[in-house]
């Protein structure tokens, strides 16, 4: 891999918060396959960093993501095979790792989308736990304006925020539409005419609070908002008893009964 293509995603860490920059602008951020990769080693990287507090993913350029590279990605018919496939017992394949593998960072991740979000791109935001967004922004589930369907985790990421019969419009039409309407269906969890600094106010706030408690927050619903009454409550009861009474409980304890402020400890595995 070329030090070009090794760049595809930029990495910083600073104070707990991460800013991922998803950094080919030339091509407003397609996808194509060193960006495939580069997006899956980051959740991996930022998984396993217990110090990172906050995450916000963001894109260079004029674009969050205009999706698939179809043109760059097609020259090579075993990229797709590359994408598709499922090694061992995995859940997901490499083309859902950019958006679902997210969720499986203990960290909250915020979407920061401007310019153009499109396919792919859509649904690397969707596997985010906030989006926030400009007003003029362009969102849409587009791949079956080239005849195929969505396939990078949105069968999943999508259900939980808004209702089917909305879920096939969009996915099936594949009709574009701004921020606006994006906030107005449930899509978009903030718009603003900068959202990069609202995520970074909202990351710095996250940061503040125990990062075992936002952990297992972020864990708790991405287990049980569609899952049965009794596994719902179960997930409540065996994340309670990983935070209570350790390290950073005690101190959110004594940070809101007047002790002076302790700083929390790295975060635990969950």
């Amino acid at each position: 891999m070329s030090a070009r293509d090794s760049e595809r995603v930029l990495i910083t860490i600073e104070d707990g918060i991460a800013i991922v920059t998803l950094n080919r602008p030339e091509k407003y951020n397609g996808l194509d396959m060193p960006m495939f990769e580069a997006i899956t080693r980051a959740t991996k990287t930022l998984k396993k960093d217990r110090s990172v507090r906050a995450i916000i993913l963001n894109g260079a350029g004029d674009a969050f993501c205009s999706g698939l590279d179809v043109k760059t990605v097609s020259k090579n018919p075993v990229n797709f095979l590359k994408l598709l496939v499922k090694p061992g017992r995995r859940i997901s394949n490499l083309a859902q790792d950019v958006g679902y593998l997210w969720r499986d960072v203990p960290a909250p991740v915020i979407a920061v989308t401007h310019g153009y979000c499109f396919g792919g791109g859509f649904q690397i935001a969707l596997g985010a736990d906030f989006r926030f967004s400009t007003a003029d922004c362009e969102f849409s589930i587009m791949e079956s304006k080239w005849g195929l369907i969505p396939d990078m985790s949105l069968t999943v990421t999508l259900r939980e925020l808004v209702p089917i019969d909305l879920a096939k419009e969009l996915t099936m039409t594949a009709r574009r539409f701004d921020g606006t309407e994006a906030k107005a269906m449930g899509l978009v969890s903030r718009i603003s005419n900068d959202p990069m600094a609202e995520a970074m106010n909202f990351a710095r706030e996250l940061a503040e609070r125990s990062p075992d408690a936002v952990a297992a927050s972020k864990l708790l619903f991405n287990r049980s908002w569609n899952a049965t009454d009794k596994t719902a409550l179960d997930w409540e009861t065996k994340l309670q008893k990983k935070v209570l009474g350790r390290a950073n409980q005690r101190i959110a304890v004594a940070r809101n009964s007047g002790s002076p402020d302790k700083p929390f400890q790295d975060r635990r595995d969950f």
